[in-house]
């Protein structure tokens, strides 16, 4: 049964934006909107991840007050939704899996997956990552800090990846949009549209030790953060 939040018309432009979002921050409801911008997405998912892969054994903040804290941060972006997919999934998909079952709900849409540099530098260690590289559009999406940022060439970027698969990147770092023809196939793309420096890291220690969240978080999420006491014993 197809989801409300995957109920689409044919040939949408859809986006898929995972993450752990523990909280979400201005920096990813900037990216999301910046992108839907640049790539005329109709939609922008919000893909909670129950426990990543690559974060099995750290503390990660219960996915009820994760969900509710997206939820209050978007309600009011009618193009942006969340999607609970893997934390109603009983056996912790892996990203390929999760695409695939959003493919597979909306098989005329075309999907975008968005990913940070530094999970784009981890990349090859992904379970199946040339069919995510290959099967659906990427969009890395680059912030200053972070590896992969203007500074590094896109060589540099590429360097991990085969050699097939370096001949489908797009540099669109410098905030170029894409031109109608970079669309027309499967591609990645490197972006730096967002210049915000913001880490959930640093929320998680900003609320630890009382300090505002102003600017940093939604407010609304400020409030969540605040009412129900989260990241208290982040210290």
């Amino acid at each position: 049964m197809i989801r409300s939040e995957l109920k689409s018309g044919a040939d949408d432009r859809v986006g898929v934006y995972g993450g752990t979002f523990d909280p979400l921050h201005e920096g990813h409801l900037r990216i999301a909107l910046a992108l839907i911008t640049a790539f005329n997405l109709d939609r922008m998912l919000l893909v909670p991840a129950a426990v990543p892969p690559h974060k099995r054994g750290a503390s990660i903040t219960s996915p009820y007050h994760r969900m509710a804290m997206l939820a209050l941060a978007t309600a009011d972006l009618p193009r942006v939704s969340v999607l609970p997919i893997e934390l109603e999934s009983p056996d912790r998909p892996y990203t390929i899996e999760t695409l695939g079952r959003i493919r597979q709900e909306t098989p005329e849409s075309r999907i975008f997956f968005v990913m940070g540099s530094d999970s784009f530098r981890d990349v090859t260690m992904w379970r199946e990552f040339r069919r995510i590289l290959t099967e659906y559009d990427v969009i890395v999406a680059t912030r200053p800090g972070y590896p992969a940022g203007r500074g590094t060439t896109r060589e540099e970027m590429i360097s991990h990846l085969p050699a097939e698969i370096q001949l489908r990147v797009v540099d669109l770092r410098g905030r170029l949009r894409p031109a109608t023809e970079m669309t027309n196939q499967q591609r990645i793309f490197l972006t730096d549209y967002v210049t915000v420096d913001i880490a959930a890291t640093d929320v998680r220690r900003a609320a630890a030790e009382g300090r505002s969240l102003a600017g940093v978080v939604p407010p609304r999420v400020a409030d969540y953060i605040s009412k129900y006491r989260l990241y208290q014993n982040q210290l």
